[in-house]
């Protein structure tokens, strides 16, 4: 898996296709990602004494990195990512502009 925390994707398939986000976590076992802001569910809470009350909270649910892209930093668009050998170091680099990631 290219993608990694902290970098801005697009999501590019399902209900949340267009919304845009940084990751959050990578599940590299089982190929899925949490983007902040994207994919949320609502989890209930229940009350654990009688003086606490229940509630009803959104949480980010994982869904697979396939269905992302990274977004470019020129076009603001999504792009692929590739690897590459500089320095003597592997490195990331956009595939539509070409330039190298952090």
């Amino acid at each position: 898996m290219k993608l990694k925390k902290g970098d801005n994707v697009i999501v590019t398939a399902g209900k949340n296709k267009g919304q845009k986000g940084t990751v959050q976590r990578v599940f590299k076992d089982t190929n899925r990602i949490i983007v902040d802001g994207v994919n949320k569910a609502k989890r209930h809470i229940k009350a654990k004494s009688a003086s606490e009350k229940g509630s009803i909270v959104e949480i980010e649910v994982a869904f697979n990195a396939s269905n992302v892209m990274f977004i470019d930093s020129k076009t603001g668009t999504g792009t692929r990512l590739g690897r590459k050998e500089e320095g003597g170091k592997m490195v990331r680099f956009e595939k539509k502009s070409g330039k190298t990631i952090k």
